[in-house]
Formats: structure tokens, sequence, C-alpha cells
């Protein structure tokens, strides 16, 4: 059977529900489930990401893709998926700057873990464990949090968010009463 093209999805922007939903796990790897996750990696490489979560293109699913080194001089690309994941451990605390697709122009800095230790599904249903710093262990828990309706303008400081009521409450414009992001008016 002939492997479809992967397709581009349009990424919700803030003030879409769904990027608020605790995503559903994935009870299956079905070969639509196998096809979104292709889409899904084709999309964040297209539209220049480290990650990108189900929730970022409307689909309540406990899946994110990351690949937070291709951008690199010379980085290969290398998608890690990961369906149902769960965290295992988390060590140290470190502040760097955020940016997401689903906020465009929009970065702060966020307090994360160090180090982290995850565990779930690839594309293929195979268990995968990974130990992490860095950038790496930074997009995991970026895009872990998707999955649970949390952005990380949510971490930064009371003062901070304030501050970005304007530019957030913009985005929000961008949306329609369902949701989806329509552009700005």
């Amino acid at each position: 059977m002939k492997k479809k093209k992967p397709d581009l999805l349009p990424i919700r922007i803030y003030g879409d529900k769904t990027l608020r939903k605790t995503a559903e796990p994935v009870s299956d790897i079905t070969l639509e489930i196998r096809e979104f996750i292709d889409d899904l990696v084709y999309t964040m490489y297209e539209k220049d990401g480290v990650g990108l979560a189900a929730p970022q293109v409307g689909r309540s699913l406990r899946v994110f893709v990351v690949d937070p080194f291709w951008f690199r001089e010379g980085g290969e690309k290398n998608p890690r998926v990961l369906v149902n994941p769960k965290f295992l451990e988390f060590e140290g605390q470190v502040e760097s700057e955020e940016g997401c697709l689903s906020l465009p122009e929009i970065y702060e800095t966020v307090m994360r873990a160090k180090k982290a230790t995850i565990e779930g599904l690839n594309e293929n249903g195979e268990n995968v464990h990974y130990e992490a710093e860095g950038l790496f262990a930074r997009a995991l828990q970026h895009e872990n949090d998707h999955l649970d309706g949390i952005l990380f303008t949510d971490k930064v400081p009371k003062l901070k968010k304030i501050l970005l009521r304007k530019k957030l409450n913009e985005l929000k414009s961008t949306t329609d009463e369902n949701g989806f992001n329509i552009g700005k008016h």
C-alpha cells in the first residue's frame, strides 16, 4: 500500500478551545493515527517548530512530536514521537525563553526542570524512554503541557502576565466563537 503524502495542518492560535482541553489518551495506534503523526511531524518542520502537540492542530489526543536540534547547522531531522507520554522524573530548575507556534510573536522566560525523564510509545506502538536535558528537556515539558491544556504563558510570573494581557487578547480576537483561528479583523 502506498504511503500518503503528509498534509500541512492548520495551527490553532491562542483562544482556540482545544488548546485548553485535557487531551484524551490514544487507545490504539492505528493507520489513521500513524498518518496523523506523519502530518504532525511534517507540519512541525514546515512551521519551523522544535515541537508540536496534537491539540495545537485541533486534535485532543495525547500525542506530540519534538526535534529540538534539526535547525542547527548540519542538523539532521530526527523527530521523536511520544504517544501517551508520562514523566518519570525531573531534576533541577532552569529559566529560559520560550515561544510557541500557537502564540505567535510572544516570547517569555519560563522556569522548567533542567533534566527530565519521560516514557511513552512511538508511532509504531513501541515503548520509548528519554533522559533529556537542555533544550530537549524543555521541548518535552512544553509539548506535554499542551496535552494538559497548559500554555507556557500560564507559567510566567503574574506581573509579566499582566503585561502580556494585551498581546494575548489581540491573539484571542483572531478566533471565532468556537475558538477557530480566523485571522485578524
